[in-house]
């Protein structure tokens, strides 16, 4: 994986993570870390959403690891 990807990858993880905090606690932590109002009142159904995001940038964490697996694998002998 080139470095853009997993730049790209690492964005994308700590923006899900950012929305697991958002849909269990109802705490943005980028708004809270560069200013504005950190408690997002939000319904069920949303929260329920943002909480799926995040367990899905938690998954995503693996992809990190995956493509070195792939490489090892698959290399010609």
């Amino acid at each position: 994986m080139e470095w853009l990807s997993r730049v790209a990858l690492a964005l994308v993880i700590i923006g899900a993570l950012n929305w697991l905090l958002v849909g269990l606690f109802e705490w943005d932590l980028v708004t809270a870390l560069f200013g504005g109002e950190a408690i997002r009142a939000s319904s069920d159904l949303s929260r329920l959403i943002y909480s799926l995001i995040g367990l899905a940038g938690i998954y995503a964490i693996s992809f990190f690891f995956k493509e070195n697996i792939l490489v090892r694998t698959n290399k010609p002998e």
